[in-house]
């Protein structure tokens, strides 16, 4: 199979026309005609994934942060950024990502789930259903139903077992009973005022500062601030198990689950 076979199925996956405006998700770099036996999945395409994808003899890269956001007006080895797309290219890997897209066809119902949130609705409406045959809105995180009874602190403990993180950091009262929650993954900064207009008692997110949490307090808002990597990591295995049902014979390895940084 090719690279755009592979592409083509992650597309019915997450359109990229579902993408916001600002992003640039698709094929960055390398040869869509590539024959592909293996695939290297990853939230990132950072130097230590794009090695691992070489460890793995990958001749597919699929992130979902894209690498290149701003136009490159040189590719070369002294730019960061170009320094690593040189190195794909160097060793034939061709290289895909799904970001904006992704958040709006499945993040936020993946994440949703895994919270076992009911009835949940779209958080930040995008799409408007019919938009793309698309049966129901779609867009930016996602809100339910929280289960009866739960304080703060509790569900605080349900993020963390849910996307297995060492720890959380929690604007509001742990005592407070939740009935019902706000999810975005990633960066959720400007999320507030969609979780208080949809009568959400908290919100989970990631890249909290203080004063954003303390004005959410302030608004009625909890925050559990669980990291932008905290949640966003469930794409590589998502994407990886469809992969591996999808194709049978074609070899996936995922990046190993690891924050980005040390608490010390």
């Amino acid at each position: 199979m090719t690279a755009n076979d592979i592409m083509d199925f992650l597309k019915t996956l997450a359109p990229e026309e579902y993408a916001l405006d600002w992003d640039n998700p698709g094929l960055l770099a390398g040869r869509g005609d590539r024959t592909v036996s293996c695939v290297y999945v990853a939230l990132d395409a950072t130097t230590k994934a794009i090695g691992e994808a070489i460890r793995h003899g990958a001749q597919l890269l699929v992130t979902h942060h894209p690498m290149i956001f701003s136009p490159l007006k040189q590719v070369n080895d002294k730019n960061f950024i170009s320094q690593r797309i040189l190195t794909l290219i160097e060793n034939q890997i061709t290289y895909y990502a799904m970001h904006t897209n992704f958040d709006v066809a499945r993040m936020g119902r993946l994440a949703g789930d895994r919270l076992m949130l009911a009835d949940q609705q779209v958080l930040e409406e995008t799409i408007p259903a019919g938009t793309f045959n698309n049966d129901r809105p779609l867009g930016i995180g996602c809100t339910g139903r929280c289960q009866d009874g739960i304080t703060l602190g509790g569900f605080a403990q349900k993020v963390k077992e849910a996307f297995e993180l060492p720890n959380v950091r929690i604007f509001g009262d742990p005592a407070m009973i939740l009935t019902k929650a706000a999810v975005c993954p990633g960066s959720g900064k400007h999320m507030a005022g969609f979780a208080l207009a949809q009568g959400c008692q908290v919100l989970v997110t990631g890249d909290i500062d203080h004063h954003e949490g303390i004005d959410a307090n302030m608004q009625g808002l909890a925050i559990i601030d669980a990291g932008h990597y905290g949640i966003e990591h469930i794409f590589s295995e998502y994407v990886a198990s469809q992969l591996k049902e999808h194709f049978p014979e074609l070899k996936v390895e995922t990046e190993e689950n690891c924050q980005p940084f040390t608490v010390v």
